[in-house]
């Protein structure tokens, strides 16, 4: 198998484990963690793997000056993000969560027009519209009678998240350029712990570790080891391979894969409304990202 497969292998696995992630972090919180003390725990954990491995992989210095984009890089991949993200997901329902975040790419594309000047045709213009459409209407309309206490404010929390992923994927890119990203990942978490500790301190205080179940703790371990520092990793080696819009567009895998494992379990339920607003984000990523020969 050569490079190219691998990495489109490694970006699968990282929809599939997302995707699953969605049902898992709910089972834990916020009955047992709450989110910002869920967090602590993931990046802390994820960045002492990453200060542990990043030896055997790297030995390049970072350059001062790249400093600021590193910093930039956590607050908008981790710290914003993660925050956002299962606060959020708290809030919601893992399908709602799952659909708000094939937003992702389409947000990504913004940007680039805007950060990166490049040109955007009518079709997907009419993409970000109908896919934006379908946002709102998840986030307004896409009640849920699974798990959900405020599902509003948690799809819009998610829609941040989706927004803030978009920017840390075009802050990283010019470092994905220069080093060899285990010699700045391992920076990346340890900012990123830095700017979470303050929210995720008093609620990892507050965790019972000597009442939790061995099913909750394996959970926050696959969190912790699967969801964020695996995934992490097999996203640079897809990102090695592929464009960042190719890795983004995995994304769309996770709205699949989560609603596959959250109804097998009965943890969610599909609804008109649901099935309207995913219909109509879909469609607007097809369009957005669609490859024609005028692109």
């Amino acid at each position: 198998m050569n490079k190219r497969n691998w990495a489109l292998v490694a970006a699968t696995l990282v929809s599939i484990i997302y995707g699953v992630t969605f049902t898992i972090a709910k089972d834990v919180m916020p009955k047992y963690v709450q989110p910002f003390g869920f967090i602590s725990m993931r990046v802390g954990g994820s960045m002492i793997l990453f200060w542990l491995i990043a030896p055997f992989f790297s030995s390049e210095k970072i350059q001062k000056q790249d400093f600021p984009r590193i910093i930039a890089a956590a607050f908008f991949g981790v710290a914003l993000n993660m925050l956002t993200f299962f606060k959020g997901l708290s809030y919601t329902s893992p399908i709602m969560g799952a659909v708000l975040m094939v937003t992702t790419p389409m947000i990504v594309l913004v940007l680039s027009a805007i950060l990166m000047k490049e040109k955007m045709q009518s079709r997907k213009v009419l993409g970000l519209l109908l896919g934006l459409a379908g946002t709102v209407t998840l986030i307004l309309y896409g009640k849920s009678m699974v798990n959900a206490p405020n599902a509003s404010l948690g799809n819009l929390l998610v829609f941040i998240n989706a927004v803030s992923y978009g920017f840390y994927l075009i802050i990283v890119k010019k470092l994905m350029d220069k080093y060899n990203a285990f010699a700045f990942v391992k920076w990346i978490y340890t900012f990123g712990f830095l700017m979470v500790l303050p929210f995720g301190w008093s609620e990892f205080q507050a965790i019972d570790f000597t009442n939790l179940p061995i099913d909750i703790i394996w959970k926050i371990g696959f969190v912790v080891v699967f969801s964020t520092f695996l995934t992490y990793l097999l996203n640079l080696v897809s990102m090695r391979e592929l464009k960042p819009t190719i890795v983004a567009v995995f994304i769309y895998l996770q709205p699949l894969f989560a609603t596959i494992f959250a109804l097998a379990l009965g943890k969610d339920q599909l609804t008109f409304v649901k099935i309207i607003s995913a219909v109509l984000i879909f469609v607007g990523v097809y369009l957005v990202t669609i490859k024609v020969k005028s692109d």
